[in-house]
């Protein structure tokens, strides 16, 4: 059965439209099942119907007439209670409804099944038989389980194109807005250039070209390319295999001379679509051949092919020009939005980030968010390669995107973006004015920095310090470890950039969802692995050259703070704690005139704010990563846009969480600061004031929408906010009456578009 079932949702994921794709569903169910008649009925939202939609064994001239409500007959109590019903003789049931254009009337045994995609039901998939049987145990969980895999097909085939083909329309104008995480506050208005990793077949998106021709020598030349890479290696094979284990190559020769491969290529770049993509549909047809085949050994054979494909996608993507056409205002669409891409488009050129992979605590959020670029991560729907050169609107404050929008919704949004603009230009007159609460109650504002590039707009926007510099980057964009010297000149320019202000550095955080190119960790679970201290106190020689770095950097200036990350129990920090004193002796008989900075653990993982008692008692600070925080105690992946909706910091276990960290902070006389997102959050902020902590960190991007908050909120009022907040039960009542106190302050325009 498992074979079965991969091979029905193969088939619907491979459709060219939501029509085909019901087709296929009712076709291979009622075969599989051995069944008179299988049946889908789709739920058309606003008007809650439940419409048939495709069927093989009723009347086909029902399709599409037949409809009922939510409270009609069996398909509408399916849909109603959201769970199965198995029914040995349907006509006899008090609810049953009989449509005489299906020619239903002599089916009698009954199974109807939701369709259900994140807690929506999408329809009902329905078999029916002659006989007066139910269907058996084994049945109702086969098609449970073909329902819920089949759930994540229509829900992307509606937005995707299939809604558009039952409507007898081609193009994808007028979607509904498709919902995401929002990623970074801000509206958006502009074109969609779609960016696709490196030899990365299912990312490359359809675009047509301008010269056939030249697209086919292209793809000449690569193939060309291939076959020698191929020959070189049957060349060193030769007396390494036997002639018989030589075939794969063999068949790989085969496979790029032959018309069913190449000939299908270049008949769909005759067809207007640029080489990669009809790579990538000629890759994914033969895919599909392959895959539906019974046959282990010729299945297995669908790796070979992609193998090939990305070999010849490879070198096509080395002949392309290495600088792209940025129009002026583009939005960055991609399945996946890395750091590295947002990078390569010239800043005065960006406008917005949508992303079918990601969420708002995501390093692409982060990064968006420092840059003042809205975005939109998880959008699960979104139709990466059917959108390049679209109009397009982000809306980063409600996670919504929308694709050719209609002359209304554009002005509506441009109209926003105006406000938006003016709200800007009245906070930048904040710049020089303290954080400081109308009752007098003043907390320092920090930024959060990793780059020598942040420096300068973290000091325009008026940080007082830096409580964040992630030291990994210049990890990260070496191909080796960089050296003490290297080390010592970056963190001196920003220790002297900032100075006398305090700068807060990280030791090295890699592992988990950054990863260092030559340094490669490989795990199941890396968010739960090796990863921040673990990984530094294993490799002393790489955290005392650190250390060293950044006390020679210190020297003569006296605004370093060393904070310490992914501390999980207090034996950790005793451990860097002597390799800190070790790396302060050695340069002090090196006659290096060091002093010894504060110290800080970074409270991140449950244990630690169990154990904070502890480590309070151990270091100068605490300072609170919010984002691993929350993502550990609700069990939610913050990368996973799937259970994106599930991570809030403002859940009531996070912001117990928060309370107790102050309660041990104040006994042992240390200061707390908060240094994850949460910190740059409007709403979030209200309560962190309230909690009493001593200063927040976070991009620069959000430090004056942050201060307008501290000056509008007394703090007596935050702490009703707080009260109030602790006795609500989940994170999304307590934002929503956290935006309803900053929109009754006239602060509305920082949790939705436009100034209030």
């Amino acid at each position: 059965m498992l074979n079965t079932l991969r091979r029905i949702v193969q088939k619907v994921n491979a459709a060219r439209d939501l029509d085909q794709a019901l087709e296929i569903i009712v076709q291979q169910v009622k075969e599989a099942m051995a069944v008179d008649v299988c049946s889908i009925y789709l739920a058309e939202q606003d008007s809650q119907r439940l419409v048939l939609m495709a069927t093989d064994g009723l009347n086909q001239q029902a399709v599409g007439f037949v409809s009922l409500g939510w409270d009609e007959g069996l398909v509408g109590l399916v849909a109603e209670r959201a769970e199965p019903l198995n029914f040995d003789n349907a006509p006899n049931h008090p609810q049953y409804r009989y449509f005489p254009e299906t020619g239903e009337e002599r089916y009698h045994a009954f199974l109807g099944v939701p369709i259900i995609h994140h807690r929506q039901v999408l329809g009902v998939l329905v078999l029916q038989q002659h006989a007066e049987s139910s269907f058996s145990d084994d049945e109702v969980t086969f098609l449970i389980t073909i329902a819920a895999q089949l759930a994540g097909a229509i829900a992307h085939a509606e937005a995707s194109g299939g809604v558009e083909s039952l409507l007898q329309r081609k193009s994808i104008d007028n979607l509904p807005p498709l919902p995401g995480q929002p990623g970074a506050a801000g509206v958006a208005i502009g074109t969609a250039v779609v960016i696709h990793p490196y030899a990365d077949i299912d990312t490359i998106p359809d675009k047509q070209t301008a010269d056939i021709e030249a697209e086919i020598q292209r793809l000449d030349k690569a193939v060309d390319a291939v076959k020698g890479e191929i020959l070189d290696m049957l060349e060193r094979m030769r007396d390494a295999l036997p002639q018989g284990d030589r075939t794969l190559f063999d068949a790989y020769l085969m496979m790029l001379e032959s018309n069913s491969f190449i000939g299908s290529i270049k008949n769909r770049i005759e067809q207007n679509n640029w080489a990669p993509g009809a790579l990538r549909e000629t890759v994914q047809e033969h895919l599909r051949a392959f895959e539906a085949m019974e046959d282990e050994y010729l299945r297995e054979r669908a790796q070979d092919v992609s193998d090939l494909g990305r070999r010849i996608l490879q070198r096509m993507q080395q002949e392309e020009p290495k600088t792209r056409d940025y129009p002026k205002c583009t939005i960055l669409v991609g399945e996946e939005i890395t750091a590295s891409m947002l990078a390569e488009v010239p800043p005065d050129r960006i406008a917005g980030v949508v992303s079918r992979r990601g969420s708002r605590t995501s390093h692409t959020a982060i990064l968006a968010r420092a840059m003042g670029i809205p975005a939109v991560l998880g959008v699960n729907d979104l139709p990466v390669g059917r959108v390049n050169g679209c109009s397009i609107i982000t809306d980063g404050y409600s996670g919504r995107v929308y694709i050719n929008p209609s002359v209304r919704v554009v002005r509506e949004f441009e109209r926003l973006r105006r406000e938006e603009e003016q709200l800007s230009a009245g906070l930048s007159e904040l710049h020089d004015q303290p954080a400081e609460t109308p009752d007098g109650v003043r907390i320092p504002l920090y930024a959060n920095s990793g780059l020598v590039s942040d420096i300068r707009p973290s000091l325009a926007s008026g940080a007082e310090g830096v409580g964040l510099y992630r030291t990994e980057f210049p990890f990260m964009v070496r191909d080796r470890f960089p050296g003490e010297k290297e080390q010592c000149e970056v963190y001196r320019k920003v220790l002297e950039s900032f100075h006398p202000r305090p700068v807060v550095m990280r030791t090295l955080d890699v592992g988990g969802d950054k990863s260092l190119p030559y340094f490669p960790i490989e795990e199941d679970n890396p968010f739960l692995g090796w990863r921040g201290i673990r990984i530094t106190l294993d490799h002393p020689e790489i955290f005392l050259v650190q250390i060293r770095a950044m006390l020679k950097a210190n020297v003569g200036l006296g605004n370093l703070q060393i904070l310490l990350p992914m501390i999980s129990n207090p034996g950790e920090v005793d451990e860097a704690m002597g390799l800190i004193l070790r790396a302060y002796k050695e340069l002090w008989e090196e006659g290096e005139e060091v002093t010894m900075p504060k110290i800080g653990v970074m409270i991140e993982v449950p244990s630690a704010v169990f154990q904070a008692d502890h480590l309070a008692e151990r270091v100068d600070f605490l300072s609170v990563g919010t984002n691993d925080l929350t993502q550990y105690l609700l069990a939610v992946d913050r990368n996973n846009a799937r259970v994106a909706e599930l991570y809030d910091s403002l859940h009531p276990a996070v912001l117990r969480a928060l309370l107790q960290i102050m309660e041990a902070a104040r006994r042992h006389n240390i200061p707390v600061s908060v240094c994850g997102e949460m910190a740059g959050d409007p709403a979030a902020s209200v309560l962190l004031l309230a909690m009493g902590m001593n200063s927040l960190s976070m991009s620069a991007a959000s430090l004056l929408r942050v201060k307008w908050v501290i000056r509008s909120f007394s703090h007596s009022l935050a702490r009703e906010l707080l009260d109030e907040a602790l006795k609500l039960e989940d994170a999304h009542r307590i934002r929503e009456h956290l935006n309803e106190a900053l929109t009754q302050q006239g602060l509305g325009g920082l949790v939705r578009a436009g100034k209030n």
